[in-house]
């Protein structure tokens, strides 16, 4: 038998060898299986799906913050100026009032530059006015007399027909003129401009000798309470929820320490922002939601007079 192998070809010896060698090599490439049971590819699988839940998880708990502003929670009103001739609005000749005063409903504000004019031309009505209804007084007494005198046929019944033809155009020009000065009255209410709240005033818009544009001549905000508007950014909007707690912060220093909130309401619409941050490198154009935020009664009563103030709405998770 020995003689025998010794006889075999060299090289079929190094096939057999060759065979041996790649039959070793697989046998050390196949991949061992994880102590776990999983595979390298679906422990690498799980691995992200785990990480993934960790990142949701740690998302939904994290806290939203967003700039916002301070808003009476009553109305806010821009008042202007009545049209006059030719749909022109009459100059303000006197602004009665500051930004911060506090005002009453029915309270004059201003009053505008035809003022003058029309109060002589009320006071040239109200002459013509008396003096028509005095006349109408008089020749009411005259055909009083003359009826008795007519039938007694001392007085011709042509000279009673004259005076009540007479009686009668005066009547209508005594209506007249109190249309006139009706409409004058409306006209003299329209050249002063009143509170129509109780509120403070926010903004001047126009001052004394300017003719009010379409901006209007100055706000008035019934700001005996305050709230705030948070621009919460569209990608967090789902982590807001009504009666959500917030806290505020002055971006400026409006005022110190915080402000406790919750939230009121939430806007159906997305819009641009309208309150820009202080970082040059925010995005101006950012979609953002209006939230609505009540204030804590016992801390709100020293925003009183900072409407506009803008504030840093933290969103308590």
């Amino acid at each position: 038998m020995t003689t025998r192998l010794k006889r075999l070809p060299v090289a079929l010896w190094w096939t057999a060898g060759g065979v041996a060698a790649v039959l070793l090599a697989l046998a050390l490439m196949r991949p061992k299986p994880a102590a776990d049971g999983l595979s390298p590819a679906n422990k690498q699988a799980a691995t992200a799906s785990s990480a993934q839940i960790a990142s949701q998880s740690e998302s939904s708990t994290a806290a939203v913050a967003a700039l916002g502003r301070l808003e009476p929670a009553g109305d806010v009103r821009t008042l202007a100026a009545p049209s006059g001739s030719g749909a022109m609005s009459p100059r303000i000749d006197q602004l009665l009032v500051k930004e911060g005063d506090w005002v009453k409903r029915g309270q004059v504000l201003a009053s505008f530059d035809n003022r003058p004019g029309l109060l002589a031309q009320k006071q040239l009505l109200q002459v013509r006015r008396n003096s028509l209804a005095s006349q109408v007084r008089i020749l009411e007494t005259q055909i009083a007399r003359f009826r008795g005198l007519s039938r007694s046929a001392i007085n011709p019944a042509s000279d009673l027909d004259a005076r009540e033809i007479q009686l009668s155009d005066l009547r209508g020009r005594l209506n007249e003129t109190q249309a006139e000065l009706d409409k004058l009255n409306t006209d003299l209410t329209l050249s002063q401009l009143r509170s129509p709240i109780d509120g403070a005033v926010l903004r001047i818009l126009s001052r004394a000798g300017e003719r009010p544009g379409n901006s209007g001549i100055l706000q008035v905000g019934a700001n005996q309470r305050m709230e705030a508007v948070a621009e919460v950014y569209e990608s967090d909007i789902a982590r807001i929820r009504i009666g959500q707690p917030v806290l505020l912060q002055s971006e400026s220093g409006g005022f110190t320490g915080t402000i406790a909130a919750r939230v009121l309401r939430i806007s159906p619409q997305v819009r641009q922002r309208s309150v820009l941050s202080t970082d040059p490198s925010a995005d101006a154009d950012a979609r953002v939601v209006d939230v609505r935020l009540s204030l804590d009664p016992a801390q709100a009563s020293r925003l009183n007079r900072l409407a506009g103030l803008k504030v840093i709405a933290r969103f308590q998770p």
